[in-house]
């Protein structure tokens, strides 16, 4: 009866005669309130539980302690805000249960550390507000997930004595954990799945976790680690993702990234203090779908040899896929999800499952990259994103960049690019994010096409650039200019001869009109000679006694 959009209200009158009830499976009918009297015991025993997203809490489901037969349970997104009974967690001490869910809600405590060892398959406590310490026997679980809680001590859970041979994932982000990262890693044979992410861990990463041999997934993002890659992390040849963004790593990336770990998909190291340039043989990464190394320091050319990209060469497909765990016959097929965090339309936004593999990114931005765009980029059809701003990039925006048809955000802006804008950018229908300011740009924005539709600051600060949607207009493809008055050339040699001509009368008349006064007139002349006789004096007088005073101050 899951999703079938069922509401009411359920009591425990609804079920006072089904003694024979062995599964209750109600999940995702999110209008059912289960409203059972507080002291009911139910004349059942089930031996599956599903009643996700359906209406339980606010109070922990009293009735629940009764079941201690159950090999299912599902009670995530329920609405519970309240500490999980003793009992109800003693109870799993003495059952062999296979997967236990009790995430999103609001529960909290303490887990009490009960020995139960029979745990056949997940424990999904995640998004509750769980703390204190983590009780040993949860590392008999093949898949645990205790993030977005607030578990503050990692070392006695993962140090303690013992191998774990049997847990395939681990998922302890989102939660606040401090100090170094526990360097005992050996002990976890069988890890696929590590989320350390969204913590405040400082120090090295441990070289142990290079013992990882079966690790897909490593997701470090957003703690405060310092220093270099570990050259241990070359021996985990099976990783799909390394995330290691938002930290305070440096030194070059190195090459074994792309030399050991072929199997890469998603490789995430932005936000770093990361520099040099990009090593070549990071383009044997063929499986790559998503390359992160924005915000750091890198300099030196983009190699030409991402053409070797091959996935990014292939147009997205919404086929799913899921990514299987070996139990070596433990278990049935085990598979998790991956999730990646990705600058996108201006802010972070995670993308999971079928979205993120339908997503192919290279993000560059935020660096020292320097030289051409190289054209190879022009053959990774698949390519949904594409951001190279605010590098020291020069030349030409590619001419066939057009063939990017998946492309969905290009960002070039803040560089030194030259020449027109591609006409083939006007074949890309689907790009919803395009950013060409502050560039070199010059010449008429194509026209008729949806480059208009775009906001005039996409364009701006590219002085020869005109055309709408900027206001600066075009003639004959090219920026207006101020118009200038130009002269025939008979209307020139008259302005010239007029004009020296009437400098000359000027001249003449302005001498006469002075001297010609003075010669004619004696009273004129005689006061100007006195006036000129008494100026002399005067100055001959006041350089005399400046000589006198000279002298005698020597």
């Amino acid at each position: 009866m899951r999703s079938n959009f069922l509401k009411g209200l359920l009591t425990d009158y609804h079920f006072a005669n089904m003694s024979k009830l062995d599964i209750l499976e109600l999940s995702d009918n999110s209008l059912v309130t289960l409203a059972f009297s507080q002291n009911w015991v139910p004349p059942f025993q089930l031996s599956h539980i599903g009643l996700r997203s359906c209406k339980l809490g606010p109070v922990f489901p009293k009735w629940l302690e009764t079941q201690n037969q159950f090999l299912n349970i599902d009670i995530s997104n329920a609405g519970i805000a309240d500490m999980v009974p003793k009992r109800f967690w003693a109870n799993l001490a003495f059952q062999e249960f296979i997967s236990m869910n009790i995430s999103y809600n609001n529960l909290h405590g303490i887990i009490p550390n009960f020995p139960i060892r029979n745990i056949q398959d997940s424990l999904i406590l995640g998004s509750n507000q769980f703390d204190g310490h983590i009780p040993l026997f949860l590392r008999g679980s093949l898949f645990l997930d205790l993030s977005k809680n607030q578990f503050s001590d990692s070392l006695s859970f993962l140090c303690a004595n013992g191998t774990v041979e049997t847990l395939y994932k681990l998922d302890l982000s989102n939660n606040h954990f401090s100090g170094k990262i526990p360097d005992c890693w050996s002990h976890f044979k069988s890890l696929t799945y590590l989320d350390l992410s969204h913590n405040n861990f400082s120090g090295r990463i441990p070289t142990s976790m290079g013992s990882l041999l079966h690790l897909q997934a490593l997701l470090l993002r957003n703690n405060n680690l310092i220093d270099e890659i570990p050259f241990s992390l070359r021996s985990c040849t099976n990783l799909v993702m390394l995330d290691i963004a938002e930290n305070r790593l440096s030194g070059l990336i190195p090459a074994w990234i792309g030399s050991k770990l072929q199997e890469l998909q998603f490789l995430s190291l932005g936000r770093n203090n990361f520099h040099g340039s990009l090593p070549l043989q990071i383009c044997y990464l063929s499986d790559i779908q998503l390359l992160d190394v924005s915000l750091n320091s890198m300099s030196g050319q983009i190699p030409k040899c991402i053409k070797n990209f091959t996935s990014m060469t292939q147009k997205t497909s919404s086929q799913g896929h899921s990514y299987y765990v070996n139990t070596n016959g433990l278990v049935g097929n085990l598979t998790y999800d991956l999730n990646a965090f990705l600058m996108w339309k201006g802010s972070e936004q995670m993308f999971k499952n079928n979205g993120l593999l339908l997503l192919k990114s290279i993000d560059l931005s935020s660096n020292h990259f320097s030289g051409e765009i190289p054209l190879e980029i022009e053959n990774l059809f698949g390519l949904v994103s594409l951001n190279l701003s605010r590098n020291h990039l020069t030349g030409k925006i590619p001419s066939n960049i057009g063939k990017l048809t998946s492309l969905d955000f290009l960002d070039l802006s803040r560089n030194h690019l030259v020449g027109s804008i591609p006409w083939s950018l006007t074949q890309i229908d689907r790009l919803g994010v395009l950013d060409l300011s502050h560039n070199n740009l010059s010449g008429e924005i194509p026209t008729g096409t949806q480059l208009q539709g775009f906001n005039a600051s996409c364009y701006e600060d590219n002085l020869d650039l005109c055309g709408p949607p900027l206001e600066k207009l075009c003639i004959d493809g090219k920026p207006a200019q101020e118009p200038i008055v130009k002269l025939p050339e008979d209307e020139k040699l008259l302005f010239t001869r007029e004009f020296y001509m009437s400098m000359a009368i000027g001249f003449v008349i302005s001498f006469w009109g002075v001297f010609g006064s003075i010669l004619i007139k004696r009273s004129w002349r005689h006061a100007y000679f006195k006036f000129i006789s008494n100026l002399s004096d005067a100055i001959y007088v006041m350089v005399a006694v400046k000589v006198f005073k000279w002298r005698h101050r020597g």
